[in-house]
């Protein structure tokens, strides 16, 4: 029996698989709020002690990078090695993996219900892919043609410098050095990155709140889903939330265009991660075509480069796909 698992910085979904079984098939699945947890091993014991199921091996898919067998969670306090997981769950076998690997690994198995498309475009078959998912934090991966199938690379790239285009992106971009060191463009453009935007337009930009909006986002458990639903409230939208949002798809589009020219992803970029589906109304809006295509000479090429938003939870595909292959394969 397989255990596999989506592990973010919000939320951690763990699945039981059988052998040969197919990825949209688990036999028991529950989700889990990740910061209620010490670990991911106290998570894992609570779950199989609800099921009541023996496994013997787990792939996970982890938000952070995956070196030599472990990591260190990006937006959780959480060090995991493969090892230590083994001997902890007492399995025969750990395998983890960065969650947008995860990610890239589903994108060849994912069905026309799966996707939203942003833009038609003119997809060369057997070209680089990039994927780009902004959840909790920014994440980003690419695949390639290795002859026969396509091979997924992870990489840290939602952690590359953020690029402002236009004069009050960079007004942001000197706000947030105030704040860090280190601007990466995941500070400005995920799940933690909408309400640094919002305090910014608030506090230097001064545009406008309503009263309403501001008591709800400072009593929000999760102030970037209060900012989202006020954006997005069609009787009592807040104009500040609706700016920020709109300013998140301008910095989101470019940095997708920035990784589609720097894998030369002719075969088509995928948006993930759940502020992707949240603000799927405000990605379709032509914006979000306009930063993705200013790249000045490249303008051309960009506007033939499809773009999709994946609607389904493609890192747990992924890493269902890996475990049950890896099983077919007789490979701990």
């Amino acid at each position: 029996m397989l255990l596999v698992g989506d592990i973010g910085g919000t939320k951690t979904e763990l699945a039981i698989y059988s052998s040969g079984s197919m990825p949209s098939s688990p036999l028991a699945h529950k989700k889990f709020h990740s910061a209620d947890y010490p670990s991911l091993q106290a998570i894992v014991t609570q779950f199989l002690a609800d099921v009541r199921m023996q496994i013997d091996r787990a792939t996970f898919g982890v938000a952070g990078p995956v070196i030599a067998g472990s990591v260190v969670a990006t937006n959780l306090p959480w060090v995991m090695d493969e090892a230590s997981l083994a001997a902890d769950l007492q399995l025969r076998s750990v395998h983890l993996m960065n969650d947008l690997e995860a990610i890239a690994r589903a994108i060849p198995v994912l069905q026309e219900t799966d996707v939203v498309k942003l833009n038609t475009g003119e997809p060369i078959p057997h070209t680089a892919i990039g994927v780009i998912a902004p959840g909790t934090g920014l994440g980003e991966s690419f695949l390639v043609w290795d002859g026969s199938r396509y091979e997924p690379h992870s990489s840290e790239g939602g952690h590359s410098d953020f690029a402002p285009t236009e004069d009050r992106q960079i007004r942001l971009l000197e706000y947030m050095l105030t704040r860090f060191d280190h601007v990466g463009v995941e500070r400005v453009c995920s799940g933690i990155g909408i309400p640094n935007i919002y305090e910014f337009l608030r506090d230097v930009e001064h545009v406008h709140e309503t009263p309403e909006a501001a008591r709800n986002i400072a009593a929000a458990d999760d102030p970037t889903k209060a900012i989202v639903d006020a954006a997005l409230d069609p009787q009592n939208g807040s104009p500040l939330c609706r700016t920020a949002l709109d300013m998140f798809v301008c910095i989101l589009a470019s940095e997708a265009g920035n990784l589609a020219l720097k894998v030369l992803a002719t075969g088509g970029i995928y948006l993930a991660g759940g502020v992707a589906v949240h603000t799927l109304s405000l990605l379709q809006q032509p914006t979000f075509m306009r930063a993705f295509t200013n790249k000045g000479r490249f303008s051309d090429l960009m506007k033939r480069i499809p773009i999709h938003v994946i609607t389904t939870n493609a890192a747990f595909i992924g890493a269902a796909t890996c475990a049950l292959e890896r099983s077919a394969n007789n490979r701990d």
